[in-house]
């Protein structure tokens, strides 16, 4: 058993929470370490996020509690009819991250029968410990930057090994799990983007979102893989026409890089389409089809190399 950062830093905001609470001698103490606990994100910026919402959500809950037991009395069907009043306007201004912790606040002023001030003070006091000790918890965020690096290493170490298996079946006719390779790259891409996202996400300021645009960029291409591969298996004999494209297949493989611009890429491809240009018509139907689906696949790997041009001019540009 993996015992997180995130838990670590979780469990501590509870118990200092709880402790400062209960320190101040505020009603239902152990209500503060709850907030923190369901207030600790992923980043900072979502744990702000959360803060504020809830902070939102309870001026809504205080408002919405007041008019509700006013109406039917400190009973369980005033607080059905808080509810009643609460959730849809919650939701309607987007704040349902606030929606359990506040009727967990409101539950105080039925049990005491009354929603003096000195209780909604005691309640939003509650709410800022909790708060306050989860922001403090996520002010130390390890950096990705070096994890993130590997992934992309890794991803292009995976794009290398795909696209000179997909060379070797044009000749071979062994796809060997290359659409279980080109599965796994995607789910591999999906996970490093959402940690990208949340390396974004943990600087205050406002900071180049290259690693998110990286990964958005080889999803986009893994994507095209999955395309070129549907075409591959379509056709009957990729031998006959393999040692087109062989030559440009492994080209790419050991050209895979960040730093590659792709213009050479796209000169080879163009020399291939001239190559096929050149050739007799097709004699059958088989033959036809075969032409058809290696233009496809041409179609497509040059969408592949595309996408990282562009991605790449882009990149210059900033």
């Amino acid at each position: 058993m993996r015992i997180g950062m995130r838990t670590v830093k979780t469990v501590v905001s509870v118990i200092f929470s709880m402790a400062a609470a209960s320190s101040l001698s505020l009603l239902y103490w152990p209500s503060a370490g709850i907030i923190a606990l369901l207030s600790v994100g992923n980043t900072r910026k979502s744990t702000l996020r959360t803060g504020i919402n809830r902070i939102a959500a309870f001026l809504l809950a205080t408002a919405a509690a007041f008019v509700s037991f006013a109406a039917v009395g400190y009973t369980i069907l005033g607080f059905g009819f808080f509810l009643l009043l609460f959730i849809p306007f919650a939701a309607r201004f987007k704040l349902t991250e606030g929606i359990v912790v506040n009727a967990v606040l409101v539950t105080h002023y039925l049990v005491e029968a009354r929603m003096s001030w000195q209780l909604i003070s005691n309640e939003a006091a509650l709410m800022a410990i909790g708060l306050v000790f989860a922001l403090v918890a996520n002010i130390y965020m390890p950096d990705r930057t070096r994890q993130l690096q590997k992934n992309q290493m890794e991803i292009e170490t995976e794009f290398r090994v795909i696209l000179k298996k997909m060379a070797g079946f044009l000749l071979s006719e062994n796809k060997e799990d290359l659409e279980i390779s080109c599965e796994d790259l995607l789910t591999f891409i999906r996970k490093s983007q959402t940690d990208a996202r949340e390396h974004q996400e943990n600087y205050w300021m406002r900071q180049p979102a290259y690693y998110e645009t990286y990964f958005a960029m080889r999803r986009a291409q893994a994507n095209v893989i999955k395309d070129m591969l549907e075409n591959l298996e379509r056709i009957q004999q990729p031998a006959q026409y393999g040692k087109h494209i062989y030559g440009l297949l492994i080209y790419t493989a050991e050209t895979f890089s960040e730093t590659n611009d792709g213009k050479q890429i796209l000169l080879r491809i163009e020399e291939v389409y001239d190559g096929y240009r050149k050739m007799a018509l097709p004699e059958s139907r088989a033959e036809f089809e075969d032409r058809a689906e290696l233009f496809q696949f041409l179609q497509s790997f040059k969408s592949f190399v595309e996408i990282k041009a562009e991605f790449f001019h882009q990149k210059e540009e900033k």
